[in-house]
C-alpha cells in the first residue's frame, strides 16, 4: 500500500492540513514573511536529513540542464505560494484560506489538460467543477 500514489497522496493531505492549522497559530505573533522563512529551514534542515539518512544522494552534474531549470521553477513557485498563503492565514481563518487555496486541485486539472496534454472524461470534470464550487461554499459562505 504505501507503494502506490494514493497513500502518498493521502498522506500530503493530511499534512497539509496539519500545516494550515499549525501555521494559523504560529503565525499569530510574527510577520507572515518571517514566518515563511522559518518554515523553510525546518523543511531544509528535514529534507537535508531524510536524503542523507536514505542514501539518496546523487551527483549535481548528473541532474539534466532541463530537470534543474523545472525544479528551479517549482521552487521559485512553492516559495511564492506559501508566502500568498501565509499572508493569508496572517489576515484570515484557517478554516476559509484553506479551501480557497485547494482550488489548486481545480488549476492542476486545468493546467494538466492545457499543458501536460492530459485527459479528462466528464465524470473528471464534474469532480473539478463539485471542487470548486464546494471551495467556495466552505470559504465564501
Amino acid at each position: 500500500m504505501t507503494q502506490g500514489w494514493f497513500f502518498w497522496a493521502l498522506l500530503s493531505a493530511a499534512f497539509a492540513a496539519l500545516t494550515a492549522i499549525f501555521a494559523k497559530v504560529g503565525v499569530a505573533g510574527v510577520n507572515s514573511d518571517l514566518a515563511t522563512l522559518i518554515r523553510t529551514v525546518v523543511i531544509i534542515a528535514v529534507i537535508t536529513g531524510i536524503v542523507t539518512a536514505t542514501g539518496q544522494w546523487q551527483p549535481f552534474s548528473s541532474i539534466s540542464g532541463r530537470t534543474w531549470l523545472f525544479l528551479a521553477l517549482s521552487g521559485a513557485a512553492t516559495g511564492a505560494s506559501w508566502l500568498a498563503y501565509f499572508r493569508a492565514l496572517k489576515l484570515g481563518d484557517a478554516a476559509r484560506v484553506a479551501p480557497i487555496d485547494k482550488l489548486s486541485i481545480v488549476l492542476v486539472a486545468v493546467f494538466g489538460v492545457i499543458f501536460l496534454g492530459e485527459k479528462l472524461n466528464m465524470i473528471n470534470w464534474l469532480g473539478v467543477v463539485l471542487i470548486a464550487s464546494g471551495a467556495l461554499l466552505i470559504a465564501l459562505f
